[in-house]
């Protein structure tokens, strides 16, 4: 079974506590793609900052179940209305810088660790809604070319988008070969 296919144990309450034995905070990341092979990006509610959706891995939930989780939470996005295509292999990790950490039972917490995962919206963008939870994450969403994250994410995110992106680019061409198909086979009749 798969590091990310196991419920996290605890013991605590929180994902601060079940971190402490690395200082990383378990976490998905979450790319999702069009057919024209474009990535949603979206700008923070509370900064001014752009960035893929992201969340914490609760107590006794796989990473897979939290993606699908934060992708409804902050997305507005259900399983019908997309495809999960992969993940990366191995958890990716950065480091918070210290002046970054405003919760001073949180500086043991040296930053996240996360697996992505890539999916290709079969829905329509009008089933993307930002305002599903009481303080939504995010206020604004565009489509963005895939690598044009690198250029605008938060210095010490800068590596693990690298990383996450070109491990899943192959499976976005993939996509791409799946949507040229489609298209060129037109409707039956």
């Amino acid at each position: 079974m798969a590091d990310s296919d196991v419920p996290i144990q605890t013991g605590g309450s929180s994902a601060a506590q079940w971190s402490k034995a690395d200082g990383y905070r378990p976490n998905v990341g979450i790319i999702i793609c069009n057919a024209e092979q474009q990535v949603l990006w979206a700008r923070r509610s509370t900064r001014d900052g752009w960035q893929f959706p992201q969340g914490g891995v609760e107590e006794n939930e796989t990473a897979e179940q939290a993606a699908f989780r934060e992708l409804y939470e902050e997305i507005g996005l259900a399983r019908e209305h997309v495809r999960l295509i992969g993940r990366t292999q191995e958890w990716l990790r950065y480091e918070i810088p210290r002046r970054l950490v405003r919760n001073p039972r949180r500086q043991m917490l040296r930053g996240q660790k996360q697996l992505w995962f890539l999916f290709h919206l079969i829905g329509s963008d009008s089933d993307v809604c930002l305002d599903r939870c009481g303080r939504p994450e995010f206020d604004r969403w565009r489509w963005v070319d895939y690598w044009l994250p690198l250029d605008d994410i938060v210095h010490f995110k800068r590596e693990v988008y690298l990383q996450a992106l070109t491990e899943l680019e192959p499976l976005v061409q993939g996509i791409a070969r799946e949507t040229a198909v489609a298209r060129s086979c037109g409707p039956f009749e």
